[in-house]
């Protein structure tokens, strides 16, 4: 769920190296020029760069897509977050449960809107939330769940759903990696109060900038949304919450509105891609593994061994590029230390962190590319 917050990561932790791309957005781009260029020169030609046309066009159609009533589009994914919070009324005094194995922007919204972030450990095969761990991190104080969806896969849902529907708590559902992927056949962001995905270029639907996008069936939800993101007004002059500019540019909408035709066919490289990946190196390390009826678009294919930081060096060194995603989990880090936690509270987290690395995944990756990284891959770890 994710990288504006969850997006920067990537220019951190990505080796680019000779000619293979680790997120192939040049390929892409020449494959969709025509319409990409062609919606970007409308914009050019109207000139409402806030809020123009396409804003409303592209809501409509992702609303469509997910199969709920309200889309707002958002100026980043993390301002997704925030604005769900705020929308949600919660505050100074509040708790907000979410995972340690995750990119910052899951936790830093919850402290911004001045809520304590809690942690609760990840499920190791999946690398999302554990139901099983929820209730008893419950209190009187939590007011909300962001369960995050990492790496392409849908956390467990029903059980996460169930679980706060006893205690009256809402669901954000990070999406911020798993925009498309499908769980029960319901798709990500529509299984939730509030769903919350990013579109930083390198996610599996991504624009030329930063972007996020909220989807909700509540329309009093949706209308508090709107609102916060545009300082807190749905008339000009008129402010009756404390609100944001969280705009989304008309230009990034466009970028999406030509890549969303091919955004069906892209998904299903993306799963064929990352089985052939698992077939071929299941035998060599740990591989994902598919929760139920979900499926795994793979934002990033993730594989964990212990080795994983010298097979890093190999692939970089034979002009593999590879990324860790996220080499040290939220609560140790600096700015959370006022949370009190310590190393070994989440064990699932903490050694989850040190093993996985990522490989190159887009749905442009050939044949010849994709074998030269697993043999690679396999004779490392022979």
């Amino acid at each position: 769920m994710g990288i504006d917050g969850h997006e920067v990561c990537s220019d951190l932790f990505v080796f680019l190296i000779d000619k293979m791309e680790f997120i192939d957005l040049k390929a892409q781009y020449h494959r969709y020029k025509e319409a990409i260029d062609t919606r970007i020169h409308a914009v050019l030609q109207h000139g409402q760069y806030i809020l123009g046309p396409e804003i409303q066009e592209l809501e409509k159609a992702l609303a469509q897509f997910v199969g709920v009533k309200h889309c707002l589009t958002v100026a980043s994914g993390t301002d997704s977050l925030e604005i769900a919070l705020r929308a949600l009324s919660i505050g100074p005094g509040d708790e907000v449960i979410t995972v340690p194995f995750t990119w910052i922007s899951t936790a830093e919204v919850i402290s911004l809107v001045g809520a304590k972030p809690v942690f609760v450990d990840i499920e190791e095969e999946t690398y999302n939330l554990d139901p099983r761990l929820l209730e008893r991190v419950i209190t009187s104080k939590t007011k909300a769940i962001i369960p995050v969806n990492l790496f392409g896969q849908m956390a467990n849902y029903p059980a996460i759903n169930a679980i706060a529907a006893r205690y009256g708590l809402p669901v954000i559902e990070d999406a911020a990696q798993s925009f498309g992927s499908c769980q029960n056949g319901r798709r990500s962001c529509g299984v939730t109060q509030v769903g919350s995905t990013s579109f930083f270029p390198a996610k599996p639907l991504g624009c030329y900038g930063d972007g996020g996008a909220l989807f909700t069936n509540d329309d009093k939800m949706a209308e508090h949304m709107l609102a916060i993101r545009n300082h807190g007004g749905l008339k000009r002059h008129h402010h009756y919450l404390l609100g944001m500019n969280g705009r989304f540019d008309t230009i990034q909408a466009a970028v999406l509105l030509a890549k969303l035709p091919f955004f069906e066919k892209e998904i299903e490289d993306r799963i064929r891609i990352g089985a052939r990946y698992t077939e071929h190196l299941k035998q060599y390390c740990i591989t994902p593994k598919i929760f139920g009826d979900n499926t795994h678009l793979y934002a990033q294919y993730t594989i964990r061994l212990q080795r994983r930081d010298e097979l890093s060096e190999i692939l970089k060194k034979s002009g593999i590029p590879n990324a860790i995603y996220y080499p040290k989990c939220l609560h140790e880090q600096p700015v959370f230390a006022y949370l009190g936690y310590r190393w070994g509270d989440f064990t699932i987290s903490e050694r989850v962190s040190r093993e996985v690395i990522s490989l190159p995944m887009h749905p442009f990756l050939n044949v010849q590319e994709q074998d030269r990284i697993i043999d690679l891959v396999k004779n490392s770890l022979r």
